[in-house]
């Protein structure tokens, strides 16, 4: 969070980590699709030659005013790629939400356990406490034959009361849910820091 007093705006950064490939990177295609032109700045993106997310995706929205300040919410992703292990750590600096992707499928279990790990780690080592940023978990892929269940997940991943939402990005489905859940969980926070 980074509050400009002069000009009274309030800079808050949300970031989706989860493994490669789970929808990441589609979330914020969606979210910059949908949303007016005139609330929302364009979509930065930086690809590899497989169209992976190299660095971060990153999206800019306005909304209405919090405490007299006027809001400009960051939207970034991190690469899913286990050797950008670094620029994650890097995009998590200064989150003041998170939104983990998890992949529904059964093949991808261990990857959404050890990204959520990893996750953690990087916080930590950030010197940022985990259970002071808001987190939610977005279960993508929920159209896929077998998907895994929500509680399946929740004791996959050891949730401690992080909302889950069930999700397939691609559709949209899931996508506003998840973007309001941490939005006004971020909110809240900012709130109590603030007031």
């Amino acid at each position: 969070m980074y509050i400009n007093w002069q000009l009274k705006q309030l800079n808050l950064k949300i970031v989706y980590t989860g493994p490669a490939l789970s929808g990441k990177t589609t979330n914020l295609e969606q979210i910059h699709a949908q949303i007016d032109p005139q609330r929302r700045g364009d979509l930065i993106s930086l690809k590899t030659n497989e169209d992976r997310t190299l660095f971060f995706d990153f999206l800019q929205l306005e909304l209405g005013k919090i405490c007299g300040l006027t809001p400009s919410i960051q939207l970034y992703t991190v690469p899913g790629q286990t050797y950008y292990e670094a620029t994650r750590k890097l995009v998590l600096r200064g989150a003041d939400g998170v939104v983990f992707v998890a992949d529904s499928s059964p093949d991808r279990i261990d990857e959404n356990i050890e990204a959520w790990k990893n996750q953690f780690r990087h916080m930590e080592s950030l010197g940022v406490d985990p259970q002071r940023i808001p987190l939610i978990v977005q279960l993508n892929k929920q159209d896929l034959p077998n998907a895994v269940t929500t509680d399946t997940m929740r004791r996959s991943l050891d949730l401690n009361g992080s909302p889950v939402i069930e999700a397939v990005a691609i559709k949209s489905r899931g996508v506003f849910e998840s973007l309001k859940t941490i939005i006004h969980a971020v909110i809240l926070n900012v709130q109590q820091e603030i007031t």
